[in-house]
């Protein structure tokens, strides 16, 4: 598990990053040097290799009772359902956008609510009272429907996602037509890159506490997460809106209000200064820099 997140958190770092001979090919020379194209072979492989162990393991076990997503894939791949041909390298590929798209952005997420709650332990004992509230500190949540109405889990999650959006820059949109914005003519066909981390810390929106944790704020605002709403856009909007928000929500809650009902967490006091819990990596996502490590206790 710990060599699957290392490689996950390899890619992010490639794809977030400045490879020079995509822009000056003369100039490829340069990435090799930096072990850029080393790298990418090495995540390759070894994603590759998994994809391969997955695919095998369906196959071994396809008179099973029930099914998954892959085996109804593969189902697809043999009998050409509905005129719709899928390739084997398809579906490895849709396997990998599901292993890369549903573990960095969640697990990081949940790192830096957790962050933000042991950063600000009167969140966290409000959280604890509106869970431990509704049942005992010995019960395991194990459905979405069984917190759906807590209102300050979801607002302090809501909170984790405007301060810490997991795709600080937005997928890059293609302008259809010409735009005047602000002042600035773009011309059409211009690739426009949108910038949520700026937008949901913009203070004419969330005030002179813009840069602040605080839950409360969503607890009476209409803002939704699912694009309608421009001022707060961490999952995008559109056409190509993340497709995995419900999946993504249902896991955080349900396992933040796991952790959180269960223990009592702690910091290092040696870890504990904001330059290093606020310190982020670089990569197309934007987790800690740094590990978090909390010690749970049930006093």
């Amino acid at each position: 598990m710990s060599d699957f997140k290392n490689q996950v958190r390899k890619i992010t770092e490639l794809v977030g990053g400045f490879p020079v001979s995509e822009y000056i090919p003369s100039l490829a020379w340069i990435d090799h040097i930096r072990g850029l194209n080393a790298k990418a072979e090495e995540v390759s492989k070894t994603f590759g290799d998994l994809m391969d162990k997955v695919v095998q393991e369906h196959l071994d076990s396809r008179d099973k009772q029930t099914m998954d997503l892959v085996d109804i894939l593969l189902s697809f791949e043999r009998q050409n359902k509905d005129g719709i041909e899928i390739r084997r390298s398809d579906i490895k590929f849709i396997i990998l956008d599901l292993f890369l798209g549903g573990t960095a952005t969640t697990h990081s997420l949940l790192e830096w609510t957790m962050t933000e709650l042991i950063r600000h332990p009167e969140c966290m004992k409000k959280l604890q009272d509106e869970i431990r509230g509704d049942t005992t500190k010995l019960n395991i949540y194990r459905s979405h429907e069984e917190v759906e109405d807590m209102k300050y889990l979801k607002a302090v999650i809501k909170e984790g996602l405007r301060l810490h959006p997991s795709l600080p820059l937005l997928v890059p949109r293609l302008l259809t037509e010409d735009v005047k914005l602000k002042g600035y003519d773009i011309a059409e066909g211009t690739q426009v890159i949108i910038n949520a981390w700026a937008i949901q810390r913009d203070t004419v929106t969330w005030g002179m506490d813009a840069e602040e944790f605080r839950p409360e704020r969503h607890l009476d605002s209409p803002l939704d997460f699912r694009g309608t709403n421009f001022e707060y856009i961490p999952f995008g909007s559109g056409r190509r809106i993340c497709p995995g928000i419900g999946f993504a929500m249902a896991l955080v809650e349900v396992t933040l209000a796991n952790l959180v009902n269960r223990f009592n967490w702690r910091m290092d006091v040696r870890f504990s200064e904001d330059e290093y819990n606020l310190a982020e990596a670089p990569g197309i996502d934007v987790c800690r820099k740094f590990p978090l490590i909390v010690f749970p206790s049930t006093a």
